[in-house]
């Protein structure tokens, strides 16, 4: 399974996805110097592939094998509207943990992404709610969350 995300900038989407997921970015098949290189053997043509197309990955791989690739797609436009998918990252730990334990690896993850780019849209913690989460936006202002 692949997950593909549109944006302007593969590359600091990668530097930014690999931190907040702990994946790697993808390096191009057996036998090829590039990503490029591996489309151009593919027979893509060099228009199709524009300048610098592939020699940086743009993808990004669970290095366990039991996460979905992602893939950042170039694309001319920006985000205009919230996204209908969005990742969770999942650190507290479920309901069966204590709450002040799950605040507190909520936060240190929350802390860890904003400092590589990441921007808080709202902290999810009224009184009456069971679980923590916090909302953000990874540098191209993609919505996840944090619970």
């Amino acid at each position: 399974m692949q997950l593909t995300i549109d944006c302007a900038d593969p590359q600091r989407m990668v530097a930014f996805w690999t931190g907040a997921l702990g994946y790697v970015p993808e390096p191009p098949p057996a036998g090829h110097a590039s990503w490029r290189a591996y489309w151009q053997d593919m027979g893509v043509p060099p228009e199709e592939l524009g300048e610098d197309a592939g020699e940086t990955p743009e993808s990004i791989v669970d290095p366990e094998g039991r996460g979905p690739r992602i893939w950042f797609q170039q694309v001319p436009e920006p985000k205009t509207v919230k996204n209908r998918l969005h990742l969770d990252l999942k650190v507290g730990g479920g309901r069966d943990v204590d709450i002040a334990l799950r605040v507190e690896r909520v936060t240190a993850t929350v802390e860890r992404v904003t400092a590589a780019g990441a921007t808080i849209l709202r902290i999810m913690d009224e009184p009456d709610m069971p679980y923590y989460a916090v909302v953000l936006q990874d540098p191209e202002g993609n919505e996840f969350c944090v619970v």
